[in-house]
């Protein structure tokens, strides 16, 4: 009962931490104020993020070496004060390749250390059935953190300028996130099953090991393919909708869609544990497959708010899903690194869907075909997810 307390504190304090790293999916209250207030292009706004998301990336696989090295504490107390810092120094760097070097690669290097080390300790504390679970509670901060950023967003930049709003939220984050930082740590010894028919032995593979299967690169591909739709749709959605919609209706729908986003982490986290990963990745992948090709023919708020939602449910539960099925082919020891390699498809994704989108809607006003490439890839990965099996072990 000690063990299973501390485990919810590790997961109530990864959670929390989550909560501050999740700015980066409210960057889209931020991009269209620099195209509003400073006459940026929809490619430049999406810059910071973009670089943004690949420190993210990059980050996560240092990130998982020194998690399993040092402990989690270490580097999550690294990553708050990165994530703080750039914040506040992008109220003070004010081009646009200063906002690129202080939230895209300061507070997007901190977003990954944080991130690396907050899921890898707490399904340490719980017995692998949990696992879905445990993943999908803790990201499920990260998700959630657009609904109370967006309005806190909105209401900064409606009493102070852009740049002093950065500075105000940089120092929130630190508040939020270093003293969070000192209660993740690893169990002495993981937990292990506590279903007798569910118990399994035990692999702990290394990521050489890993890199040369077949799995990791369906894996790699599917997340992809997930993350490139996702964050296409998450760093556009105000400018998106505010050209339908409104201003009041594109604020509204960001911060609301962030609910969807934390509730599809452990909703399907719980469901892939039954189902199976790669069934759980087909239906999800089929539905915001379906959000994004009809998107742009949507007129109601009711029918893009559905849409939106469909989109950030899918996206986020995929989330919960990958650390998930890494732990179930390759062990639990070296899940830090190893699902920092796999993350690395989340930050080519990131990096491909919003600067594509970016791109697109400059040249023809509109992300319709951004959307339908995006919207293919879903449907190619839900066929993988469809045939996926997980890794076989070979008994020793």
């Amino acid at each position: 009962m000690k063990n299973n307390t501390r485990g919810w504190i590790v997961v109530l304090a990864g959670t929390g931490i989550n909560l501050a790293f999740g700015v980066l999916y409210a960057w889209s209250i931020f991009a269209g104020k620099l195209q509003d207030s400073l006459g940026w292009s929809k490619l430049e706004s999406s810059l910071p993020y973009t670089v943004a998301i690949i420190m993210f990336a990059l980050m996560m696989i240092p990130a998982g070496r020194l998690q399993d090295r040092f402990g989690p504490r270490v580097v999550a107390t690294a990553g708050g004060i990165l994530i703080g810092g750039g914040c506040i120094l992008a109220g003070s760097l004010t081009s646009l390749w200063g906002l690129v070097f202080s939230f895209g690669v300061l507070a997007g290097s901190g977003i990954g250390l944080g991130y690396a080390s907050t899921t890898p300790p707490a399904v340490k504390w719980f017995p692998p059935e949990k696992k879905g679970l445990i993943t999908g509670i803790v990201v499920g901060g990260f998700g959630l953190a657009s609904l109370y950023i967006v309005p806190l967003s909105k209401y900064l930049l409606h009493q102070y300028d852009l740049f002093t709003s950065f500075r105000l939220l940089g120092i929130l984050f630190l508040i939020m996130t270093v003293p969070l930082a000192q209660f993740v740590k690893n169990p002495d010894t993981p937990a292990r099953s506590i279903n007798p028919a569910a118990a399994k032995k035990s692999y702990d593979i290394t990521f050489q090991q890993m890199l040369k299967t077949k799995e990791f690169y369906l894996l790699w591909f599917m997340f992809f393919a997930g993350a490139t739709g996702g964050l296409m749709t998450i760093g556009g959605l105000k400018s998106i909708v505010k050209v339908s919609l409104g201003e009041s209706a594109a604020y509204q729908l960001v911060a609301f869609a962030a609910i969807a986003n934390a509730l599809g982490r452990p909703v399907a986290g719980s469901i892939s544990e039954t189902l199976g990963r790669g069934k759980t990745m087909t239906l999800l992948y089929i539905i915001q497959a379906t959000a994004l090709f009809f998107f742009h023919s949507l007129t109601t708020y009711f029918a893009v708010f559905s849409a939106a939602c469909m989109i950030y449910f899918s996206y986020g539960a995929m989330l919960s899903v990958f650390p998930s099925a890494c732990g179930d082919n390759y062990g639990t020891r070296n899940l830090g690194l190893n699902y920092g390699i796999l993350f690395s498809a989340w930050g080519v994704g990131g990096t491909v869907g919003p600067m594509i989108g970016g791109r697109i809607a400059d040249l023809t006003g509109s992300y319709a075909l951004a959307f339908n490439i995006a919207a293919v890839l879903l449907l190619v990965a839900a066929f993988i997810g469809f045939v996926y099996k997980p890794y076989q072990h070979e008994e020793a």
